[in-house]
């Protein structure tokens, strides 16, 4: 049974974070009189780690849908018991959240999920069936009494087997209306922070090397049990910055992927993919790509590449697991025939051209129907916009034409 890592379910939750284009929902609980005790606000993403009948583990990747409910377990509490809210969606899913108080500060005592691995939708093949829970006490949200907490950054909270990503987050436990307080206590994360001044003599960058001509397309494509599983076509560029041993400037390379000395290899998975590219002895390329079943789009979640950068044979390295680019529907190819380029690092980037890429749902070997990028629609924009642009220039002049010479005849009278 291959077990998957805290680091990579931890990269996992950050990537459904970025991923999160669901807007807040709302929440309220409410006691018998109709007032209202518990607020929030909210976006959340859930990465679960389960086990297929295979014996396989996977992740399942869930987000908060906005229909989602408060469940009939919410309370306003009492003397004995504090409140809690619950958030229930899905086919049995649920999200508790259990506030305390002392005399001036209330925060989230405890964090409790429940997933329904009979969902076979969400936990496709799942070995287990019914319910699972998870709970935390270690949860960083707090704020005074009668005070709004506000979060709008990411917030991650690691559980076992689980991790779950919050955004723009409002929420107030024990209130005494039926909005939020206008005082508001916001997270560290939301606080604009000043960078220090640096002390240390500042490196000057070194002219970078001559544009490269665009390099060359070609199409890569990985195969399984069941023939062609993802599909690339794509010229690279690798746009790498580095300081070279023993001086004190930075210096910049651009670098083509050459594809008649390139290999394409990697793998498929039902939610995951992978596109490795090599020339064997000094460059290695590898594109992670996910699938979000709920949302059913696919998007390029990680780049790593190994290099050599000098004459010294320096070794350059960058990774990056967080990302969400190139994102698409299932069923359809993502494709881009202006220049993108895809930041990685601070020192490392990759310049793609003419791209074309389907990591899920290829069929016969062929490339779905296309969903083009913003770039590409806003080039095919300009023309339109210039093309009316001008034809309402010559509109214009004709009317002013016509109209001047009915004047200059209106000045003449027969006699």
């Amino acid at each position: 049974m291959a077990l998957l890592s805290s680091k990579q379910l931890l990269l996992i939750g950050m990537t459904l974070g970025l991923l999160n284009t669901v807007c807040a929902v709302s929440f309220e609980v409410k006691d018998e009189k109709n007032t209202t005790c518990i607020k929030a606000e909210l976006s959340a993403n859930f990465s679960v780690q389960f086990e297929q009948s295979d014996k396989n583990m996977s992740i399942a990747m869930i987000v908060l849908p906005e229909d989602a409910k408060v469940g009939n377990l919410s309370t306003c509490g009492n003397t004995t018991t504090d409140p809690l809210l619950v958030i229930v969606f899905g086919a049995g899913h649920e999200l508790g959240i259990n506030f305390s108080s002392n005399s001036s500060t209330y925060m989230v005592k405890t964090l409790v999920v429940t997933f329904n691995l009979s969902d076979s939708t969400v936990f496709p093949n799942s070995s287990s069936k019914g319910q699972v829970s998870y709970s935390t006490n270690s949860v960083d949200i707090q704020a005074p009494l009668n005070t709004t907490y506000r979060c709008m950054s990411i917030q991650r909270v690691m559980l076992k087997n689980v991790n779950i990503t919050f955004s723009n987050v409002r929420l107030e436990a024990y209130l005494h209306s039926s909005n939020f307080s206008k005082e508001e206590n916001v997270c560290s994360a939301d606080i604009p922070t000043t960078a220090a001044p640096k002390t240390t003599q500042a490196t000057t960058p070194s002219p970078t090397t001559a544009p490269l001509p665009n390099p060359t397309p070609k199409t890569y494509n990985v195969t399984n049990a069941n023939g062609t599983c993802l599909l690339a076509k794509m010229g690279l560029q690798l746009n790498i910055t580095f300081t070279p041993p023993s001086e004190n400037k930075t210096e910049s390379l651009l670098l083509n992927i050459q594809p008649n000395k390139t290999t394409a290899t990697g793998s498929c998975g039902s939610q995951d993919a992978s596109l490795v590219l090599s020339d064997g002895s000094v460059t290695t390329l590898t594109f992670m790509f996910m699938l979000n079943n709920t949302l059913k789009k696919f998007f390029l979640s990680g780049v790593t590449v190994d290099t050599i950068v000098n004459a010294a044979e320096k070794k350059f390295h960058a990774e990056n697991n967080s990302l969400s680019y190139l994102r698409a529907s299932f069923g359809k190819s993502y494709t881009c025939k202006a220049e993108q380029t895809l930041l990685v690092s601070s020192d490392f980037s990759v310049n793609a051209f003419d791209l074309q890429i389907q990591p899920f749902g290829v069929h016969d070997g062929q490339f779905s129907a296309v969903e083009e990028c913003q770039l590409d629609e806003d080039n095919m924009l300009i023309p339109i916009i210039v093309g009316a642009a001008l034809a309402g220039l010559v509109l214009i002049v004709l009317i002013a034409y016509l109209i001047g010479r009915k004047r200059s005849h209106a000045g003449y009278q027969t006699i």
